[in-house]
């Protein structure tokens, strides 16, 4: 990019294809030419530990999962972000019952996702594990450098600006959703969901025992598919078919000893939703 002058003044510019394009028209936006997204930790494996299926289980459940991350942190660098769980579902129930915006119930959210990050950051101190928000995303490296094992809430920070849901109020962007744009913009190698279920079925298995199991789909496929409960939320689905760095996540079952070991491997344990658009 060049620097021009404005006609009949001493005013410059950026030259660029973007001067005085509109950004809302899509033939435009389209017609741009983009180098590869930048990948500042391509090392990194983003870590999501569930708040109501692991966290709120307590130290029967979630002690083996902190063990099983900390005998990996010696050969593999991993950012921990946690989800809400029994709490928010409260928080949800009662801030619906007081009439409250969805953004106000994000920011709701969001507290007792960091309440939980907080227990996991302390339970892997001796680790180096570190709490850190989401400001201090570009303070990781040193975090890193120093075999650190920073641990942030999984909220995404729309909070006030959360977008209306189509049905009712409950943000649509939550914390699965909060994991996937966090591995995104690391350019994460993998991002993996620690639940209690061994993947995706076509039904809630603890609902439904005749539920199928489902190894690998495509986001598109599974958006379309249009089943009434999913193990992670459809934004996040959406979003991938929309990603430029992270191709896909792995959902598996964090409390079968050795599956976490066996995905940052690169194994295909659980299931692999990939970006097939």
């Amino acid at each position: 990019m060049s620097m021009v002058k404005e006609k009949n003044s001493t005013r410059l510019h950026v030259e660029s294809k973007l001067m005085g394009e509109s950004l809302n028209s899509k033939s435009f936006i389209a017609s741009l030419e983009e180098k590869p997204q930048f990948r500042a930790y391509p090392n990194i494996s983003v870590l999501k530990i569930g708040g109501q299926s692991i966290t709120d289980r307590g130290a029967k459940v979630l002690l083996p999962i902190i063990d099983e991350i900390a005998q990996n942190s010696k050969n593999h660098k991993m950012m921990i972000s946690s989800g809400g769980g029994t709490r928010s579902r409260h928080v949800y129930a009662i801030a619906l019952d007081l009439g409250m915006p969805t953004g106000i119930i994000a920011k709701l959210g969001a507290s007792i996702s960091e309440q939980n990050s907080l227990m996991i950051a302390t339970l892997l101190a001796p680790y180096g594990g570190i709490k850190v928000g989401h400001d201090d995303i570009v303070k990781l490296a040193a975090y890193f450098n120093e075999d650190c094992i920073p641990v942030t809430h999984g909220m995404p920070p729309y909070h006030y600006f959360e977008r209306p849901p189509e049905v009712g109020r409950i943000p649509p962007n939550r914390t699965d959703i909060g994991a996937f744009l966090l591995a995104e913009v690391l350019g994460a190698k993998q991002c993996i969901y620690i639940k209690d279920e061994n993947g995706l079925y076509t039904d809630d298995p603890k609902k439904n025992p005749h539920a199928s199991f489902i190894s690998e789909i495509g986001a598109r496929e599974l958006l379309n598919r249009n089943q009434d409960d999913l193990v992670v939320e459809r934004t996040l689905l959406e979003s991938l078919c929309h990603s430029q760095g992270v191709k896909q996540i792995q959902i598996i079952n964090g409390m079968k000893r050795g599956n976490i070991t066996k995905a940052l491997r690169g194994e295909h344990i659980g299931t692999i939703i990939f970006k097939d658009v």
